[in-house]
């Protein structure tokens, strides 16, 4: 007899399965009959309770934001704040030694569930699916995320954009194109807000589509589509208008502060590169000094000469004779000289 495991993992599970081997699946051949069991028996094997089944068991509740006591929206602080009073309380060493045990278990459930709140993708796999990874990264297998994200991969524009172009013309959406025209009994404004990807510019596109299906007795004709009031096309053409020109200037704020976030990021970066083109400038203007003296003082001999200390003194003082000041000085001191001994020179009159 087959055991079946009736937990959030098991049903994970089976959802994966029908995923892969739904109706259209390409997967569907090779996953059926015992296929199942041995995907189940690879990945979900459950031979210890979950961290949310202990967390129940232990705390009473399976929702993480209230055990903590703290908003979904919370922050890392204070999901931290948190956490450091609740493992107080229940930390083996400061609970008597029959309780310790207990104390254990409520102890590893918290730091489990601090760590999946503070791990970006984790707190959101929780949030959206309510799925807290249990198992070993290094096992084979075993990465609850890493599947999870392997077959639901975050939406980018970029695949967006493809989309539409293999959606455009298909015959899903003529079909779609279909279903608006009945169920707005052939009003534009409701096919707009019902067919993916299309805008006003299509109009002339989706009539002809729409003019074949009556033609072919698909669908009936309302005249409130092949006989369009003009003011009424002008209000919605207008209205359309207004909205484009919204969506393109949030476009353009949601895009400046994307720029921003990574002008941010590496403005350390810019700020160590700016200092270091600073140090250069400063030692190359310290060299060019050096250079300078060198050429003023030097006498143009190997540059590692040490430095003549007398010779530079004599050379400023045969400098100094020659300037006024130094005439006068020298003047003065012959005149002195003359009067002390009794005698005056003739030079000095």
């Amino acid at each position: 007899p087959i055991k079946i495991d009736r937990s959030p993992r098991f049903q994970t599970i089976v959802f994966f399965w029908h995923c892969l081997s739904g109706p259209g699946s390409q997967a569907a051949p090779s996953l059926k009959s015992n296929s199942l069991f041995v995907f189940c028996d690879t990945f979900g094997s459950s031979k210890m309770p979950s961290t949310l089944d202990l967390c129940e068991k232990l705390y009473g509740t399976r929702d993480v934001y209230a055990l903590f006591e703290v908003d979904k929206k919370a922050k890392e602080s204070e999901i931290k704040k948190a956490y450091y009073k609740l493992s107080l309380k229940v930390h083996p060493d400061r609970v008597k030694e029959e309780d310790k045990q207990e104390a254990t278990e409520k102890f590893k459930v918290l730091s489990k569930i601090h760590s999946v709140l503070s791990d970006a993708p984790k707190r959101a796999l929780y949030d959206e699916k309510g799925i807290i990874d249990d198992d070993d990264e290094e096992s084979l297998g075993a990465n609850w995320l890493a599947m999870w994200q392997q077959f639901f991969k975050p939406i980018t524009t970029e695949d967006i954009s493809n989309f539409e172009k293999e959606y455009t013309g298909s015959e899903l959406e003529r079909n779609d194109i279909r279903k608006a025209y009945l169920g707005g009994k052939g009003c534009l404004n409701h096919m707009l807000n019902s067919v993916p990807f299309m805008n006003c510019e299509d109009e002339p596109r989706i009539a002809v589509i729409v003019k074949e299906m009556i033609a072919a007795g698909e669908v009936p004709e309302y005249k409130i589509f092949t006989e369009e009031p003009k003011a009424k096309r002008d209000r919605r053409h207008k209205k359309y208008a207004k909205e484009a020109r919204e969506a393109a200037a949030i476009k353009e704020k949601l895009e400046k502060k994307e720029n921003e976030k990574r002008q941010s990021a590496s403005g350390a970066t810019s700020l160590e590169q700016q200092i270091a083109l600073r140090q250069a400038d400063r030692q190359a203007g310290f060299a060019s000094l050096l250079d300078k003296l060198a050429q003023k003082y030097g006498d143009g001999d190997d540059d590692e000469e040490a430095f003549d200390l007398e010779q530079y003194v004599a050379k400023k003082k045969s400098k100094a004779k020659g300037t006024p000041q130094g005439k006068k000085k020298q003047q003065g001191a012959t005149g002195g000289k003359g009067v002390k001994e009794g005698r005056v020179s003739k030079k000095s009159l």
